[in-house]
């Protein structure tokens, strides 16, 4: 063999293990390898591009130029800008007369594609291509270029066959065999690769690389409703599974439970559930979070409400057939379309057989955690992590059309996008109520000065009338024993001081209160703060505060009282107007007859 030969033999050789090596980077990214396609690397293929890398067809096949060097990145790029010409529908198999698009399209659609790349990179673009590209979709810029008439010069070459079309569309033929559907193909490797995303980003897998079929069923169930079920996927996207067999025996969770504070369910490992049931468990513990049932229960009996929640929750997932359930949960048709707590309201009546019942964590057994197995951890802000979740999903769930929900479960998450509002807000509230501001007078007699622009024409002027008028005035029973957290006071006495001040009041009547009564007169609300002295002398009594004031010559019949405790305190009648300020957390000794504040 010459020596010109050998040459020429080994150049060739060289371009394509070149283009091997890009092409194993194409089959190694977990979106595109996925996704079968052809390659035409013959030497006497028409549409092989001549001052190219690729050129793809509507039959789903990549032409290849079959000896032109590139280095590996650069025949990977070009390789995925063909596939993603596919996965976007640029060249469909459709049927009948097919029209090969123009230059204006093809420019667009190559735009369209190499913006998609700076985000989704495989491999390494061209040097000589521009690193930034106009926003629209591929209609709106070949539109915008055919009125111009011209195409910008850094965009009418950005496809991958140099100065020939990297797009062709193949004649119809009706004996030819079925072309897949390129674009549904895409959609669903990306689908597959976010998923796969999410699981690494949570823990669930070791790297992006791991098998499928590795997942463990509980977790192939938490992946299901990332993908495909919008309504609780934002939910399933922070919530982390803990299959830890020592953890769930030591604790007697037989099936699954949940702690909403941590964003963990605990999954016995050795529960033998089929995907559909495991989908149904995960649901049902989601739920529990998200609608916060274990902060709902109050002075509830904790199980029986457990319970109640547990049949609300069942009857929504039978109906949204979400899975299967598991033989042994807990559903009623008679309970159908009630709320949580009107079902604890009927199963209260018969508790001996209520407590034979059985959750998913066990018979007699909330699955419902009130704090998180394992050690301590930091947390996110939970209330706004549901909420959000739970809305967004709701409105994914109705764009998509995903089927109709049941009306209590979306009226529960409506209630959770409106939550309460903070004790302040509705401290300021009551003050506006039944602490009134004085109202200035409007007289003519006194013109606006506001006004000395347009003099000519006359308005009335706002003031205060100098005769005297009665003041607005209001209690305070303050709590000054010893379990009085001090950062509760400074909350509270700021807050009232803040909105006193607001409404001019110019003095509060204050009783100190811990084992006996402690009567500080009228002090202006600035000094409030400043006059508290928490005393350690046991328990506190505040009736005595209370009757002080009613019993009071100098304050106004009318006047509000404000009760600030944290709960350790005898029983109170107040015969007015009045409120508690306590602790988020507390609770009052006696069913109280005014607002409740709780300060958090």
């Amino acid at each position: 063999m010459s020596r010109a030969r050998k040459q020429a033999q080994k150049k060739k050789d060289l371009a394509r293990e070149a283009y091997e090596a890009g092409l194993a980077l194409v089959r190694a990214n977990p979106a595109l390898g996925s996704v079968d396609f052809v390659t035409c690397r013959n030497e006497d293929c028409v549409l092989s591009p001549r001052d190219g890398l690729v050129c793809v067809d509507s039959d789903g096949v990549l032409h290849v130029h079959p000896t032109r060097r590139a280095e590996p990145a650069e025949w990977a790029w070009a390789v995925a800008h063909g596939l993603i010409h596919l996965g976007f529908g640029h060249v469909p198999a459709a049927k009948g007369d097919r029209v090969q698009p123009d230059r204006y399209d093809i420019a667009a659609r190559c735009v369209v594609v190499n913006r998609f790349l700076l985000g989704f990179p495989v491999g390494t673009a061209p040097e000589l291509l521009p690193h930034a590209y106009p926003d629209g979709d591929e209609e709106q810029l070949a539109a915008r270029w055919r009125r111009a008439g011209s195409i910008p010069v850094a965009f009418e070459r950005c496809g991958t066959a140099g100065s020939e079309p990297d797009q062709w569309l193949e004649p119809y033929d009706k004996w030819a065999p079925a072309v897949p559907d390129w674009q549904l193909a895409f959609a669903s490797a990306l689908t597959r690769t976010m998923a796969t995303a999410m699981d690494v980003a949570g823990g669930r897998r070791e790297s992006m690389s791991d098998d499928a079929a590795r997942l463990r069923p509980w977790e192939k169930a938490l992946s299901w409703f990332v993908t495909s079920y919008p309504l609780l996927g934002g939910i399933a996207a922070g919530i982390k599974l803990v299959a830890d067999l020592e953890l769930v025996h030591a604790h007697g969770i037989s099936v699954a439970a949940v702690n909403a504070e941590a964003g963990e369910i605990y999954i016995n490992p050795l529960c033998q559930l089929d995907d559909e049931e495991w989908r149904f468990v995960l649901a049902h513990e989601m739920l529990h979070a998200a609608l916060r049932h274990g902060d709902r229960c109050g002075t509830r009996d904790p199980y029986l409400f457990n319970v109640a929640c547990d049949y609300v929750i069942n009857s929504w997932l039978t109906e949204m057939d979400v899975g299967t359930a598991p033989q042994g949960l807990l559903y009623d048709v008679e309970l159908k379309g009630l709320s949580a707590e009107e079902v604890y309201d009927r199963i209260a009546t018969d508790l001996r057989r209520m407590r034979r019942l059985s959750t998913l964590r066990g018979k007699g057994a909330c699955d419902v955690l009130g704090s998180p197995l394992g050690s301590p951890r930091d947390y996110v802000d939970l209330d706004e992590f549901y909420r959000r979740g739970l809305g967004q999903g709701l409105n994914l769930h109705e764009q998509q059309e995903r089927g109709y929900l049941p009306g209590g479960l979306v009226e529960e998450i409506r209630a959770l996008n409106h939550p309460p509002l903070p004790w302040d807000a509705q401290l300021a509230r009551w003050f506006d109520e039944f602490v009134p501001r004085p109202e200035p007078v409007r007289s003519y007699a006194r013109p606006s000065r506001r006004q000395s622009s347009t003099p000519d024409i006359p308005r009335a002027g706002r003031y205060f009338p100098p005769e005297e008028i009665a003041r607005c005035t209001f209690g305070v029973v303050l709590d000054t024993s010893g379990s009085m957290d001090r950062t509760l006071l400074g909350k509270a006495l700021g807050a009232i001081a803040s909105y006193a001040g607001a409404r001019d009041v110019p003095a509060a009547r204050v009783v100190f209160c811990d084992a006996a009564a402690h009567d500080a007169g009228y002090l202006p609300v600035t000094e409030i703060a400043g006059r508290v002295r928490v005393r350690g002398r046991g328990g506190t009594v505040l009736q005595p505060g209370v009757d002080l004031l009613h019993r009071a010559d100098d304050f106004p019949p009318g006047a509000p009282v404000l009760v600030i405790t944290d709960g350790w305190c005898d029983v109170l009648r107040v015969r007015r107007e009045h409120a508690y300020l306590i602790p988020q957390g507390a609770r009052l000794p006696f069913t109280a007859r005014g607002p409740v504040f709780r300060v958090q």
